[in-house]
């Protein structure tokens, strides 16, 4: 009777043991499938492309050297201590700063890369006074202009540190000019930053929206981890070095006070300066706020670099809804008169700028 019993209940309960494991094995493939379906960066490219008929793919071939060399920095970055990569390399760059020697590798890593890729005429880089014009054999249709390594004097206690490009389209079959590089950000085809800290995240626009792909050390891949990204209407941060504050002017005074002490009963917003733009501005554009780089009275033209540091970001804050601004006008309008022109920067979301615009149009009166 007992073993007819246990037979029974085994009978009884084999159905449903049988579903369970086949709603299991259903569970993994269905795990396997969204491990294994990921959206390269490469892979996203090549599907914005295909919206486009008329292309020919060098963009896409462009796109890709400039991922190797930030894969290939952000390996640099990840063992310079071990390689007696960081310090200074004994050489200063045309802005006077002291180069690292991860500053210089850095740029001859996206120089070469970029020749190579066959698609550029014209490169610009922080490190380098004069601009580098590709020979004729290896010419393409592109102009880039970068900072190979943004907040380098941070390499030493490991924060977060990034490379920042953007990238023009030139006429095809005429000879490049430095005025071809020389042209309002709004005119910029694309932009980015690839951000190395905890990952490595490089952000990318080309015009419609922002993305964000996050490096995939086992795989050796960028993957799409924050898909059109959206910067909050307005945000609980600002981001600004106080060290300068008694050589602001009146409206940054004016507003970081404001923020510090609000007199519409709200609450304060808190201060996140990292020193590093590529740090700050990734943490303005996810979480919202504003990040401020003010003229004062020992930078009266403004400190960061309109080509390849305020024209990127500024893209790529307008491409998430946000704003960038200059204390006078909008950040993409600005026409540089040459290639290390500086300039003023206030950006982010899109209320915090007009709060920063309005003070600057009330002192005008």
């Amino acid at each position: 009777m007992c073993g007819l019993l246990h037979l029974t209940k085994d009978l009884k309960f084999e159905p449903w043991i049988l579903i369970i494991e086949s709603e299991n094995q259903n569970m993994d493939h269905t795990a396997d499938a969204q491990r294994t379906d990921l959206m390269t960066i490469t892979r996203f490219v090549l599907t914005q492309q295909s919206n486009h008929p008329e292309s020919r793919g060098d963009f896409s071939i462009l796109l890709s050297h400039i991922v190797l060399g930030c894969k290939f920095v952000c390996s640099a970055v990840s063992k310079a201590g071990l390689a007696k990569l960081i310090g200074l390399a004994g050489e200063t760059n045309v802005q006077g700063e002291e180069q690292k020697k991860l500053d210089v590798l850095s740029n001859d890593v996206f120089i070469k890369a970029l020749v190579s890729s066959g698609r550029t005429c014209i490169l610009v880089s922080e490190e380098d006074e004069e601009a580098t014009f590709v020979e004729p054999s290896k010419r393409g249709k592109y102009c880039v202009v970068f900072d190979p390594l943004d907040g380098s004097s941070n390499i030493d206690c490991g924060v977060s540190i990034g490379t920042i490009f953007g990238i023009y389209l030139v006429e095809e079959d005429q000879e490049p000019t430095i005025e071809d590089v020389l042209q309002p950000g709004k005119h910029m085809l694309a932009a980015g930053y690839c951000m190395y800290g905890s990952s490595c995240t490089l952000v990318l626009s080309t015009g419609t929206g922002v993305n964000g792909f996050t490096l995939d050390p086992s795989l050796g891949e960028f993957i799409l981890t924050h898909p059109d990204i959206k910067i909050p209407k307005k945000g609980k941060i600002y981001s600004v070095n106080e060290g300068n504050a008694k050589n602001w002017d009146g409206p940054t005074t004016k507003y970081v006070e404001k923020c510090k002490f609000p007199k519409d009963g709200s609450s304060p917003k808190s201060l996140r300066y990292i020193g590093s733009m590529v740090a700050d501005v990734h943490r303005t554009l996810l979480y919202g706020g504003i990040f401020l780089y003010p003229a004062d009275k020992k930078s009266p033209n403004g400190k960061l670099r309109v080509l390849y540091e305020v024209f990127p970001m500024s893209f790529l804050m307008e491409q998430a809804g946000g704003q960038a601004f200059t204390g006078k006008q909008r950040a993409l309008d600005l026409v540089p008169k040459k290639l290390h022109e500086r300039s003023p920067i206030f950006l982010g979301s899109y209320d915090d700028v007009e709060e920063i615009k309005a003070l600057y149009a009330s002192e005008e009166k």
